[in-house]
């Protein structure tokens, strides 16, 4: 995270600005209910709003649930799982171009008036905010990144978040003190964005070649890349009730390969090479503890190198 931001928070009173709250879903019946429950007190503050939840082909109750719960969400079926990029896509392509868009996965709770936070720290040149992120326990979820270099690669490889807390060198940023104040960032957690109307029309849509996972660190490459700035926002407050990722192994694999792509992208041959050789040294160091998720980013990372580059306009084949 670089220095604090300057001045007092800008941007356009959040009564003024229009937001719609996009939420995209799949088979999320046992979380978007407590997600919406909290958006009446989490909004609290703002003048024009809309909530669009975007269904992914959900064989749940995600779609009677969004339709019948009393926040009034407008719902769109996509027909098919397309992945998390392609499902905000087709949410913000029924939104009105001057909207700010808050974007939420389905297991997030938003703290009572944490909206305005985030909108009071827009501005002409900061285009994302993004919240204090906590585990349902309370304790803190380090939610910030560094952008993916060798450096990155490398100290998550050797030392871990855990051992490289000290040190904090890697992709996450971890050290707690960073999380007490205001100040900008590479990325974010891309579980709860802020994006505001001049990111939106700048950046473009979200880049469907993601199924899911590194869409957020590409999106937010690109609104840095186009000069506008993304902000941390501690007095903003959500709650993240997920993280599947970490036990699931195929979800896992997919975040994996997606680091490697995404990294390979946007390097040469040779630093990509590194890049993959230190993620799978970090996979294979920790499925020695047996650990089911490592072995499979093992395998992951290792199918990367007989896998070609794509661009980012190719779409991906990769099924739900």
């Amino acid at each position: 995270m670089a220095a604090e931001i300057p001045g007092q928070p800008g941007g356009t009173g959040v009564k003024q600005r229009k937001l719609a709250v996009l939420i995209v879903t799949c088979n999320s019946a046992d979380t978007l209910g407590g997600l919406l429950d909290t958006l009446g007190p989490g909004l609290v503050g703002i003048g024009q709003t809309e909530i669009v939840v975007v269904d992914n082909a959900s064989s749940d109750a995600s779609v009677a649930m969004a339709r019948q719960h009393p926040i009034g969400a407008r719902v769109i079926q996509t027909g098919r799982n397309g992945g998390y990029a392609a499902g905000i896509n087709a949410g913000a392509a029924t939104i009105s171009p001057d909207a700010d868009l808050l974007i939420l996965n389905p297991d997030i709770r938003v703290a009572p008036g944490s909206v305005a936070q985030l909108m009071r720290r827009l501005s002409s040149n900061i285009g994302i905010t993004v919240p204090r992120i906590l585990h349902e326990d309370g304790t803190l979820f380090h939610s910030l990144r560094r952008e993916p270099s060798l450096q990155t690669a490398w100290a998550d490889a050797l030392l871990g978040t855990r051992l490289g807390f000290g040190l904090d060198r890697g992709e996450c940023v971890c050290n707690d003190g960073r999380y007490e104040r205001t100040g900008l960032v590479d990325w974010a957690s891309g579980s709860a964005l802020l994006v505001s109307a001049a990111a939106r029309a700048v950046n473009g849509p979200w880049d469907e070649s993601f199924f899911l996972y590194s869409e957020e660190v590409d999106y937010q490459r690109r609104v840095r890349e186009a000069g506008l700035k993304i902000a941390f926002v501690p007095e903003a407050v959500f709650v993240h009730i997920g993280g599947e990722y970490s036990r699931n192994a195929r979800l896992y694999a997919l975040l994996t390969a997606n680091r490697i792509i995404d990294y390979e992208r946007h390097h040469g041959p040779v630093a990509s090479t590194i890049f993959r050789l230190a993620v799978m040294s970090g996979e294979l160091l920790r499925s020695f503890r047996g650990s089911a998720v490592h072995r499979a980013g093992v395998q992951a990372a290792w199918q990367s190198f007989s896998v070609q580059r794509r661009s980012p306009q190719q779409p991906s084949t990769r099924g739900a």
